[in-house]
Parts: structure tokens; C-alpha cells; sequence
């Protein structure tokens, strides 16, 4: 089932704007959310072919079955009461059956667990964006040869660094693995030897061993940080995705205005939460909603709506 077919089913019961074009809060360039609630016909639903919620490719359009709206309400879900207390202007289509599901009837405690897991979120969202914006990743990727080092004097040095120092070829480099210590190679060096190669090709994912002829002379100790190199292949991979899939009119709006310090920010959420905690700890609403109460509405409000 699409949204297209909702429509031209005229299935839907309700129907509003969302986002930030809700509350006034959009620029020339934003998206025009839509969420909403739907209806699936006596049959369809009675039937095999329950479906409990419809959206179209990108997830800007989103409807939800009548009976998973209600379900998602009784948990205290923050789209979904949002969805409920749509301002009238954002309101496309409104069936008269939404005027019994009213908000007192839904709020709970469990408000503190939804939407305080919610408000960290995107806490943690705005960390990750903070980071790449203040952060970026050049888009040359590294080698594993950035992440080698090898003993030098009385410390270590990079490897592109101790080949330089001796004119050497990575090329014409060998490893063996040394017993007992992870990551750390023996490092041979010989031109025309047959080696490996401390990496194969550039786009290797990790050294490559060679085969030692007995008596020669091992040229240095090479640790290889593994660990380092997979972290910043996560990252580049994250950061180039978000690159290319990132909306560039709303990336070049937040880095034009002022931003908080990721620090501030979090000083001032844990704050919040800690007049959120003594707030609900000193409020008379119940734990969670009446089951019953929110269970026996659905029932008689689809039923309702079966029989016109």
C-alpha cells in the first residue's frame, strides 16, 4: 500500500503539516513534512492484510493505521502526541473522532523516559554535527603505511619518516610477525629481494608478510596501530556519506549562526533534565495511561467509524 493509494482509497483521518513548517520555524528551503493517520477498511483489517503504517521513499510522508497510532499513544510516543496537538493552522484533514482523544487522557510519566531518550538524542546528534562540521576529513584517504611506526634512537618515528631518512622503498621492505607482541614486525630491507612490501597496493587494508631468507639482517622493530587505522576508516567512511547525503542549504544555515559549545550545550541539557526529574518525581500524573481506558476507546471509536 502507498500513499497514493491512501488517497485515492480515502483512507485517511487525519492529515497535518509537521516539522519545522508546523511551527514557523522553516527557511526557503525546507521539506514539508506531512504525518498523519489512516484508516484500513473493515476487511483489511479483520482480514490478513493489517498494514500499520505507510510512507513514501524518502520518509517526509508518513501515515500511520489508526490502531498503531493508539498503541503508540498509550506509549507516550513524542511524534505521535505531537501529532495529536498539531497546531490548527498545520491541520490539512481532521476526522470528528480525533475530539475524543484528548491529551488528558494520554499523559503520563512515561513522558520522562520518551522524551527525555529522545531530547539525548539529539544531544548525541548534535555532538556527531559538531564534530564533522568542526572536524572535516580530507578527502584523500589515508594509507595504512600513515598508521606504521618504527624505533628510532631512543623513541619511534613515523614510517613514512624512517624510509625517508634511509631512501627507502616501501617496496623493497619486508615483515615477519614477532611471537607474543600483536601488531609489532620485524622490518627487512633489500633491494631486488622478492618482498612484499609493507602493503601490497594503496588500497590495502592491512601489511602484508614476506618470506625471509635465513641470516638477514632485521633493520627495525614496526608496530602497525591497527586499531587507530580501523577507527579513522569508520569515520571517513561516516564523514564522506554525510557529505554526500547531507541537505547543503540547511549544513551552510548552521555553520552562518552562532552555535553553542557542544560543553555548554550539555550543561545546559543535564540541567534541563534534572528540573524535568524533580518536576515529573512531584507531579500528579499517573505512571503510565489506563490500558483499559485508552484500549476500549480504540475498540469504540473504529467501531464507530465501521458503522457510518
Amino acid at each position: 500500500m502507498t500513499v497514493d493509494d491512501l488517497r485515492k482509497r480515502d483512507l485517511i483521518i487525519l492529515e497535518c503539516i509537521s516539522g519545522s513548517r508546523a511551527y514557523g520555524l522553516n527557511t526557503p528551503t525546507s521539506d514539508t513534512d506531512i504525518k498523519g493517520v489512516f484508516m484500513l477498511p473493515k476487511e483489511e483489517y479483520y482480514g490478513l492484510k493489517y498494514t500499520p503504517q505507510v510512507n513514501n521513499e524518502t520518509n517526509d510522508i508518513v501515515f500511520y493505521e489508526f490502531g498503531r497510532f493508539m498503541e503508540l499513544l498509550y506509549q507516550n510516543n513524542p511524534n505521535i502526541l505531537e501529532l495529536l496537538n498539531t497546531p490548527k493552522s498545520a491541520i490539512i484533514k481532521k476526522h470528528l473522532l480525533f475530539d475524543e482523544i484528548t491529551t488528558e487522557l494520554i499523559l503520563s510519566k512515561l513522558c520522562a523516559s520518551t522524551f527525555g531518550k529522545f531530547a539525548w538524542s539529539q544531544i548525541k546528534k548534535a555532538k556527531g554535527l559538531n564534530k564533522k562540521i568542526l572536524n572535516p576529513i580530507a578527502k584523500e584517504r589515508k594509507s595504512v603505511l600513515e598508521f606504521c611506526y618504527v624505533n628510532y634512537v631512543h623513541g619511534a618515528i613515523p614510517l613514512k619518516k624512517f624510509l625517508s631518512i634511509n631512501g627507502w622503498k616501501q617496496e623493497n621492505c619486508g615483515l615477519v610477525k614477532i611471537p607474543h607482541m600483536e601488531n609489532i614486525y620485524g622490518l627487512f630491507y633489500a633491494e631486488n629481494s622478492g618482498f612484499s612490501g609493507i602493503i601490497k597496493g594503496e588500497n590495502s587494508n592491512d601489511v602484508s608478510l614476506s618470506s625471509i631468507p635465513k641470516g638477514q639482517k632485521q633493520e627495525a622493530l614496526m608496530y602497525f596501530n591497527k586499531n587507530g587505522y580501523s577507527t579513522y576508516c569508520k569515520e571517513y567512511r561516516e564523514y564522506w556519506d554525510w557529505v554526500q547525503k547531507r541537505n547543503e542549504a540547511r549544513y551552510e544555515n548552521t555553520k552562518s549562526h552562532g552555535k553553542f559549545e557542544y560543553e555548554e550545550l550539555l550543561k545546559m541539557a543535564e540541567e534541563k533534565r534534572n528540573i524535568m526529574e524533580l518536576a515529573f518525581k512531584n507531579s500528579t500524573l499517573p505512571d503510565k495511561p489506563g490500558f483499559g481506558v485508552i484500549n476500549e476507546l480504540a475498540y469504540r471509536l473504529r467501531d464507530e467509524y465501521y458503522e457510518v
